[in-house]
């Protein structure tokens, strides 16, 4: 267990007062929970300090050879006011499979909970209390060594920083236009698609911009290798429900084993629907799209939960899904999900954890 020092700030923020104002990552809680490595040593000066800049030489290894990671997580604030986390365990594990592929230190995961535990609790002040929102948590680590050269590092800084965040859906719960990217590639076999570094999200900012300029919302990106089989979109896992079986991506190696998505496949099994992990051919999903068959499109991630998608766009090619209108799938994970989540509905699954 760490021993964590709490160090409370002496000057609160004012706390937002219109929450349904708040966005997305714009505001930061009073305060973070700080933690170093050193190679010899570990692990060590766990603590909780004011939110706040720290310096940083310009040499640190992280700004040249970019060995870094995060995650993302939430917590929400129950109709009773009481505030709980969602499967924060998944994030722990899937923090750490990321720092063995960036050849970083991992921490243990019961220490990794009880970081994310002891800052939301100093910082529950920050929870919205409004329907919907949320206190985003986002734990990362950086390599910290100063120097040039390419090698790991041997000093590294793990932090968490948490901001308050309003409704991913404040005007509904609306379809996305999703462009297929047929040039640029996200991941390929042995590189670091599974992990959630920063350099996967850098290289796939192009696409991004390409997709608006064409005016879809987000990017479906295909395998590395051949161009052929569907991956995930943006910054989600994607969703398939083809004449009644359910297909997402199969988590090998190239695509991120999202939190959100893992529940999703959980509960498809539970309810009796055939779900399959297989890799699809876009070919496939545009086939089956005039054939009458492609009945649901959704993403899925941390941030919005379930996305629903009403449009893809292939080569010129465009898929019309379930007339632009939400699925009955689609929109039943959506309230289940969020109505364990906020407490709505009893966690029969074991995932919320209270602070």
């Amino acid at each position: 267990m760490l021993d964590i020092k709490i160090t409370k700030t002496t000057h609160p923020k004012e706390k937002p007062q219109d929450e349904s104002k708040l966005g997305f990552g714009k505001q930061f809680s009073d305060h973070m929970f700080l933690m170093d490595y050193t190679a010899g040593e570990g692990w060590h000066d766990a603590r909780i300090v004011p939110y706040g800049p720290w310096e940083m030489d310009p040499a640190t290894t992280v700004f040249h050879y970019a060995q870094e990671i995060f995650e993302g997580m939430k917590a929400y604030r129950t109709a009773e006011g009481k505030i709980q986390l969602f499967r924060p365990e998944c994030n722990a594990n899937r923090f750490n499979d990321s720092a063995d592929r960036l050849g970083m230190p991992p921490i243990p995961p019961e220490d990794f909970v009880q970081a994310v535990k002891a800052l939301v609790d100093v910082d529950r002040d920050w929870v919205p209390h409004s329907d919907g929102a949320s206190l985003y948590i986002r734990p990362f680590c950086i390599a910290t060594d100063v120097g040039l050269g390419v090698h790991a590092a041997k000093h590294y800084r793990f932090a968490i920083i948490c901001a308050p965040s309003g409704a991913y859906y404040a005007e509904g719960l609306d379809p996305v236009r999703i462009y297929v990217e047929d040039e640029y590639i996200r991941a390929a076999p042995g590189l670091t698609g599974f992990t959630k570094c920063g350099g996967n999200y850098a290289a796939s900012l192009i696409s991004q911009v390409k997709a608006h300029e064409l005016g879809y919302e987000q990017t479906l990106w295909l395998d590395g290798v051949e161009h052929k089989y569907v991956e995930e979109v943006g910054s989600m896992n994607c969703f398939f429900k083809i004449d009644g079986t359910v297909y997402t991506a199969p988590t090998v190696g190239t695509v991120l084993p999202g939190v959100t998505r893992m529940s999703c496949i959980e509960l498809l099994k539970k309810w009796g629907i055939p779900v399959s992990e297989e890799r699809l051919p876009i070919a496939d999903v545009m086939k089956a799209s005039h054939d009458g068959k492609l009945e649901e499109v959704f993403g899925t991630g941390t941030a919005a939960v379930i996305s629903p998608v009403g449009e893809l766009r292939y080569e010129g090619d465009v898929a019309h899904i379930n007339n632009g209108e939400i699925g009955e799938i689609t929109h039943k994970l959506y309230n289940t999900l969020t109505g364990i989540q906020w407490g709505k509905l009893p966690d029969d699954m074991g995932w919320t954890v209270k602070i």
